[in-house]
């Protein structure tokens, strides 16, 4: 079914065929990661621009995240003996160093919280 906006046609196919192939060029990366890297290791059957769009229009708060990590999460729990499970605490926390000159910890950043990229460190 076609969409209004075909921009959101493309997003929403990279949400249902790509998001994995993302998540895991994110994962497996040693070095920086940019959506222009991943188109050419795709052969560019995915733009950098679709997925540019794709992340712009993905809501990436923490309440979204649970959403999608939640059923994994639950189905963990049940699977394993009390004794078995486990917590993993990721912090995606940035500090804001906008006097600072750019050097080897201090890097631009998206600041979700302002909603732009800004110098800081991690």
């Amino acid at each position: 079914m076609l969409h209004k906006n075909n921009q959101i046609e493309i997003v929403k196919g990279i949400i249902k065929t790509d998001l994995d192939l993302y998540t895991d060029y994110l994962i497996s990366s040693f070095g920086q990661t940019t959506a222009t890297g991943l188109s050419p290791m795709l052969d560019k059957a995915v733009s950098h621009d679709d997925v540019t769009r794709f992340l712009s229009q993905v809501d990436s708060g923490s309440e979204a995240l649970w959403q999608q990590v939640k059923p994994v999460v639950r189905q963990v729990k049940k699977a394993l003996p009390p004794q078995e499970q486990g917590c993993l605490l990721l912090d995606d926390s940035i500090i804001e160093k906008a006097y600072t000159d750019e050097n080897g910890l201090v890097t631009v950043h998206y600041g979700h919280r302002k909603a732009r990229y800004v110098k800081a460190s991690t």
